[in-house]
């Protein structure tokens, strides 16, 4: 007698199985990652309202600028062991790293930052200031290093710096949570200088690959998301 082998296989309801369960893995990881850039982006908006709250109450209780507060002031003020001080004209200075760095100490030991920072001028040291969620260093001063829109002229206004290696689109998750997901309007932009001088914080608000954070002219500019940039940087204008 003739015996019929049967070959062996998948059936097709044994592959559809297979089917979903790898659809559901990939769904899931896709939301993870969506869980995780929605959490960066958090984090750096909370980071800028802690700041912006704390410098405004910082305000409000001594009626001095933190970082622009004559060191004798602050000492007497705030806390004895208050090392660095400002020069009392009511901003902190354009370019100043000195007043910069002198700030985030007054915040911190006024109690309205946690932290402990010492007000090193050259502001190259995580010490000295706080850093986001990528490593990259914050900083509040006025600044004028910011995308505009033409006619707009450029001026030179208190901004917070978001700090630089954050990633574009993370950075264009934030532009859409707390302004209007362009880089040249509204109350945040991309950060654009052409020096790491005094005059600019020594680069600190430097966006890290000039151009490969934005595509298109006015009025067309986007993120450039497909560019993929991993050291993005903008500032928040108070």
């Amino acid at each position: 007698m003739l015996t019929i082998k049967k070959q062996s296989g998948f059936t097709l309801v044994e592959i559809a199985i297979v089917l979903v369960i790898i659809g559901l893995l990939l769904g899931g990881i896709l939301k993870g990652q969506e869980l995780i850039t929605s959490a960066r982006v958090r984090n750096l908006a909370d980071q800028n309202t802690g700041v912006q709250a704390a410098y405004y109450g910082f305000i409000d209780r001594y009626r001095q600028i933190p970082g622009d507060m004559p060191l004798a002031l602050a000492q007497g003020a705030i806390a004895a062991n208050v090392t660095v001080g400002g020069n009392n004209n009511n901003l902190i200075d354009d370019g100043s790293l000195a007043e910069a760095a002198a700030m985030w100490q007054h915040l911190a030991l006024s109690g309205f930052i946690q932290g402990a920072y010492g007000g090193n001028a050259a502001y190259v040291a995580q010490v000295d200031a706080p850093i986001n969620a990528f490593q990259g260093t914050v900083l509040l001063g006025m600044i004028d290093e910011y995308m505009i829109r033409a006619p707009e002229a450029a001026v030179v206004r208190l901004g917070y710096v978001f700090g630089s290696n954050v990633p574009v689109n993370v950075m264009r998750e934030l532009d859409v949570k707390i302004d209007d997901a362009i880089p040249d309007t509204g109350v945040m932009r991309v950060s654009t200088t052409a020096g790491v001088g005094a005059a600019n914080f020594g680069g600190v608000e430097l966006e890290g690959s000039a151009g490969a954070c934005v595509t298109g002219a006015a009025p067309n500019t986007i993120w450039n998301i497909n560019g993929n940039a991993q050291n993005c940087n903008a500032i928040y204008l108070y």
